[in-house]
């Protein structure tokens, strides 16, 4: 089974100001309210060490591979519980100028695997929660002067 939930804001910033924002992890823990860390050599082929804290949802640490690292346009990792198969998710974040000023944040994430019809009732809910809170607080950290 295949599953993709999605949120997006648009954000008066630069794709610039935004990408200093979202990788500038060691910050993480003072404004971001789903990813409380991300660890490790973000390069394209490397994992890193997230921990995500759903709104609402026991948290977890996992360890994804980064597929995407492009800067200032998208930043993309997969991730499996346990082994491939089982549950996957590729989480992307992108970042699209809209030439008036403003950038439109994507943070999206498909999910495949045999758990995905039992987990989706959570992905709906605090998976898509966090990911709302955390576009909302982007926005604020990118529209601060």
């Amino acid at each position: 089974m295949k599953k993709e939930i999605k949120s997006e804001i648009v954000i008066q910033a630069s794709p610039n100001r935004i990408w200093e924002i979202l990788t500038a992890f060691e910050k993480y823990p003072s404004w971001n309210p789903f990813i409380k860390s991300l660890q490790g050599q973000v390069k394209v082929g490397e994992k890193m060490v997230v921990r995500l804290e759903p709104p609402g949802a026991k948290g977890m640490t996992f360890k994804p591979t980064v597929l995407v690292f492009e800067e200032n346009k998208e930043f993309k990792w997969i991730g499996h519980l346990f082994i491939t198969g089982l549950f996957d998710g590729e989480h992307r974040f992108e970042l699209i100028e809209n030439g008036d000023g403003t950038t439109t944040f994507i943070q999206a994430e498909r999910f495949k695997g045999i758990l995905v019809r039992m987990l989706s009732k959570m992905l709906d809910g605090s998976t898509l929660d966090g990911f709302r809170m955390m576009n909302q607080k982007l926005k604020e950290e990118a529209e601060k002067e």
